[in-house]
Order: C-alpha cells, then structure tokens, then sequence
C-alpha cells in the first residue's frame, strides 16, 4: 500500500506543480529538472514490479510462495506472466524519465516540507519493510513453526 501511495503522491506533486502534465511523454527528461522525484517515482515503480530489495519483491514473493506451496501452479504462473508484463509498462515509464529527450520538460520546483515529509516516510517503507521483510518470515516460522 505504501508503494501506491508513493507512487500516486509523487504523481499528484507532478500534477499540481507543472499545471496537468499527467502524460507519459510529459515524463520525459524529468530526471534533469526533478531528480529527486523522478529517483522516487522509480523506486515506486520497481516495488510495484516485485523487484528488490523493494517491499513489492518480498509481498509478491510470499504471496506466489504461498500459493505454490497450496498447490495453485497454475494461479502462480498467470500471476508471474502478469508480472513481467507489469513490468514492461513500469519500465517504460523509468525510460520515459531517465533515457527519453524533452523540448519541453516539466520544470524545475520545489515541493513545500509537508509534502517532503510525507513522500520521504513513504519511500522509507518502500525500502525498509522491502529491506526487513526476511524478519517476518523468521517470526512467523519462530511463532507457529512452520
């Protein structure tokens, strides 16, 4: 959930402060005006795709592991293609903002620390519970064991 909200937060700022650029191509080159955010809105991106260390790798992880071990192959290889393909979008959007050219870019602004704060404690869960996420499998296995 914290991915979402990081990643629709950031958007949101984008949004309000370049006046309704919400395209794709608007994207473009916004690393060379907005470093800050587009590094964000990547981290984002790659939680949301199940890559780590990102709290999305170790959700998907348990999850497909879970399901694996009930004996759902089949649910686990559909959600794993959709997977990959998740991904081919997300990275799309990390080329629109580090590879892509802009004539046009989003220009440079500064966000207001409330908004800083908020986006900062975000993308601290993206990383730490991506980062700590192996402390609750030993918890779960030490609680039930499993």
């Amino acid at each position: 959930m914290q991915t979402t909200v990081t990643k629709f937060g950031i958007i949101n700022v984008i949004e309000q402060k370049s006046n309704g650029k919400i395209n794709i191509s608007d994207y473009n080159g916004l690393y060379k005006t907005n470093p800050h955010l587009a590094i964000g809105l990547t981290f984002a991106l790659f939680s949301l795709a199940g890559i780590p260390p990102f709290a999305g790798f170790f959700s998907k992880f348990f999850i497909f592991a879970g399901a694996f071990k009930s004996g759902f192959w089949v649910v686990d290889l559909v959600a794993l293609i959709n997977t990959v393909i998740s991904l081919y979008y997300y990275l799309l959007i990390v080329k629109a903002m580090f590879i892509n050219q802009n004539d046009n870019p989003i220009e440079s602004f500064k966000s207001d620390w409330h908004t800083k704060i908020s986006l900062i404690v975000c993308l601290g869960g993206v990383l730490g519970l991506g980062i700590f996420s192996m402390i609750y499998k030993y918890i779960n296995t030490f609680a039930y064991g499993m």
